[in-house]
């Protein structure tokens, strides 16, 4: 091969590398992830503090909100808002003191030295499970896990229950008040109770933080009672972010939460153009990029690589990290990359994957708009990774 001919066909592979990098080179870092913000600090050396809930449950200044089977309370009435874009929700949040009131036998009229383990046996007794959130500024934070209760008593009739003031404005309006319902009552009467991809995207990026730890740690506690070791019962531990299995033959070793890692991939091709992949366990008309779990043995690109091949029939050449979040549901870890597919024949496996194409900007809009498609909700990194594609909001 000639000099000049070598020189053409170097120029040609200039040409064509620039070409394939050229969509992930603009790629930013993902700006904004509502379950992936934390403005609180964990205060990690306080979890095993075994007096550490009972102290805080005696301050007026901390600050509990209440969690069920992965759900958070938000004040009555609000639930109604969770459609509406521009809304904005909050937590119902209770001061400590009124909380360990609410908890029978938990109440300070006893010596201080028996105070925190009269609190911590009556919390016990209720089969709430408190988690400590960590602080700002000037509050403590405190999760009250709800999911194991029983209600004993018959729920107040709604007809005696304001909702004016119920956890909307007021605090020290509920801690002078003489009714003490209990704190299940008091859940189920004066409280809604939302999800996380509901309540997110319209929360403060504080209890945005403080709802996805809580939801994370209720499900967990919710879903496991027994060592996965020997079988026997856990209790709570470490200020609600352990268990310790009751066995002492095992060493009453301590049990922590599993994270799962999963990686979610937006593809793009040399036009620019998004791959959006409908799964057969979606609603008709759902649109989502690649995603799917790590496997043993693997590392973060090898399960992207491998998920959108498995799924689509695309081979990915480069990536790109773009950001991550936790995704408690149960209790994933959302791994976010770009990605540049080597072509653009689509194969879908038509188990998983039902259906999956190609789309440029205008035809996503379009398809949008006319109802074509459905695009992944404003509480997932999903929405974040297209709307990064896309270049605004939509």
């Amino acid at each position: 091969m000639t000099d000049q001919a070598l020189a053409e066909d170097d120029e040609d592979k200039q040409s064509n590398h620039a070409s394939m990098f050229a969509p992930l080179a603009l790629t930013h870092v993902l700006p904004f992830l509502p379950l992936a913000q934390n403005g609180v600090d964990y205060q990690v050396d306080r979890r095993d503090d075994p007096e550490l809930i009972a102290r805080l449950l005696g301050d007026d200044s901390t600050r509990v909100m209440l969690v069920r089977s992965g759900k958070v309370a938000i004040p009555k009435g609000q639930g109604k808002l969770v459609d509406y874009d521009v809304a904005k929700i909050r937590l119902t949040m209770l001061a400590g003191s009124y909380v360990r009131d609410l908890i029978p036998h938990a109440q300070s009229g006893m010596r201080t030295d028996t105070q925190a383990e009269a609190v911590r046996n009556a919390v016990q007794d209720s089969q709430c499970i408190p988690i400590f959130l960590g602080t700002r500024a000037d509050h403590a934070y405190i999760a009250l896990d709800i999911s194991q209760s029983v209600i004993a008593a018959e729920v107040p009739n709604p007809r005696n229950v304001s909702a004016d003031n119920a956890f909307v404005a007021d605090e020290s309006s509920l801690a002078a008040s003489s009714a003490r319902p209990s704190i299940l009552e008091l859940a189920q009467s004066r409280c809604d109770w939302v999800g996380l991809r509901e309540f997110a995207p319209h929360a403060s990026t504080v209890e945005a933080s403080l709802a996805t730890t809580a939801a994370t740690l209720s499900m967990w506690h919710r879903a496991q009672h027994y060592c996965p070791y020997c079988g026997t019962a856990t209790i709570s531990v470490y200020s609600g972010w352990a268990q310790r299995c009751q066995n002492a033959a095992d060493d009453n070793r301590i049990i922590f939460p599993r994270i799962e890692p999963a990686v979610i991939t937006a593809i793009v091709d040399a036009q620019d153009r998004l791959l959006l992949q409908h799964n057969s366990a979606w609603n008709p008309g759902f649109y989502s990029v690649t995603a799917g779990f790590v496997e043993a043995g693997e590392n973060l690109e090898h399960a992207a690589r491998r998920e959108a091949r498995e799924e689509t029939g695309i081979a990915i050449s480069d990536l790109i990290y773009t950001g991550s979040q936790p995704w408690p549901f149960p209790s994933s870890l959302m791994m976010s990359f770009k990605g540049y597919a080597r072509d653009t024949a689509i194969h879908v496996d038509g188990v998983e994957t039902q259906s999956a194409r190609w789309v440029s900007r205008d035809e996503f809009i379009r398809a949008l708009t006319t109802g074509e498609m459905q695009a992944p909700g404003k509480a997932t990194i999903a929405r974040y990774m297209i709307e990064e594609w896309y270049g605004a909001e939509f």
